[in-house]
């Protein structure tokens, strides 16, 4: 449709959505006719403007001469007219590091990331967390204090996950050796759920000659890690929530954004999440009701997947705000953000 407006109507269908990004209130003729670089009365811009509303890309939210772009008005704006920024060093090396994995595990990483997007956006950022259950490749249990061990594991991706159990209290470390080596013997190559269930078959069937304190040990470690019920379809991570309540004018329906948050905590979510970016090359946006997820929430999606080394999609990191978000800002920051967790995985 854009090849469709002539350069006058470009340039101030521009000049709206850019006024309104800034703002959040509907835009008049004499903002446009201020900003604009040719010499064009108000009242031949309020008939541009009209000839929009009438193609489905402006719209006036009440009696006001002011107009504000539709969602497909913004579709059309982000695909044909939005000039991307670019992300300065210091940006740049603030996501490296932020993103740096020394001594931390993949969530704890993650977690940051998302955390820094929201902040650089001022938006809520959004991770789905890679699936668990790759096949592993490395299991360690670490004493930690009376009644706690850490538990190392690495999948065959070289994801490390870190997590802390409680363990019987007096529990010497050599039998904490004694689990780690059962387990990397034994275990290397099978999944959580796999590994969970081949070592309580072989404790049920007497197979093992671990001691009972170890029994208890193994129980439990891989327990945590499967987690309930053994559904290990990845989790979510969102950060900075509260950003997207600040936006009142264009998110007066606190109801809708509560439903937002609560459609955001469900595995199904996360798959369609997922599943979206995996069909697409780079960064996907979702403006409002275009997207299954977010349809009637007055929000907007700028989301890109991160790859293991066999360029296999295994998580999604992205930003939600208002429709109104700063599109041109907030697409390379998702972008760069995603390139290094894809290094870090990789």
């Amino acid at each position: 449709m854009i090849t469709e407006l002539n350069q006058r109507s470009r340039e101030i269908f521009r000049l709206i959505v850019d006024a309104y990004v800034a703002t959040g209130e509907p835009v008049g003729s004499r903002t446009i006719s201020r900003r604009l670089g040719m010499a064009l009365s108000p009242a031949t811009i309020r008939n541009v403007m009209a000839d929009l509303e009438e193609q489905g890309l402006l719209y006036a939210p009440h009696t006001s001469a002011g107009r504000i772009p539709t969602e497909a008005g913004l579709r059309l704006f982000v695909n044909g007219l939005l000039e991307i920024g670019s992300l300065s060093e210091d940006e740049r090396g603030s996501i490296e590091a932020k993103c740096a994995s020394s001594g931390r595990s993949l969530q704890d990483v993650l977690g940051e990331a998302s955390t820094l997007l929201s902040g650089l956006s001022h938006c809520a950022g959004l991770v789905v967390a890679p699936k668990t259950d790759r096949p592993l490749k490395h299991i360690e249990f670490v004493s930690l204090a009376p009644g706690r061990a850490l538990v190392v594991l690495v999948n065959e991706d070289g994801l490390v996950e870190n997590r802390v159990i409680e363990v019987p209290v007096g529990v010497p470390a050599a039998t904490l050796q004694m689990v780690s080596n059962f387990l990397s013997a034994k275990l290397v190559g099978r999944t959580l759920d796999e590994a969970r269930q081949a070592v309580l078959r072989e404790i049920e069937d007497q197979k093992t000659e671990l001691d009972e304190l170890s029994q208890r040990v193994v129980s439990a470690g891989l327990a945590t890690w499967a987690g309930s019920g053994g559904q290990n379809s990845g989790q979510l991570i969102v950060r900075g929530q509260a950003k997207l309540l600040e936006d009142v004018t264009a998110l007066s329906d606190l109801e809708r954004v509560r439903a937002l948050f609560e459609a955001l905590e469900t595995k199904e979510t996360m798959l369609r999440l997922l599943d979206a970016t995996g069909k697409g090359d780079g960064v996907q946006i979702f403006i409002g009701a275009e997207n299954v997820l977010f349809g009637h929430s007055g929000c907007s999606l700028i989301i890109s997947p991160f790859q293991n080394s066999r360029e296999q999609v295994i998580g999604a990191i992205g930003v939600i705000g208002p429709t109104r978000i700063n599109y041109a800002r907030i697409i390379p920051l998702v972008d760069y953000t995603a390139k290094v967790i894809s290094r870090l995985v990789g």
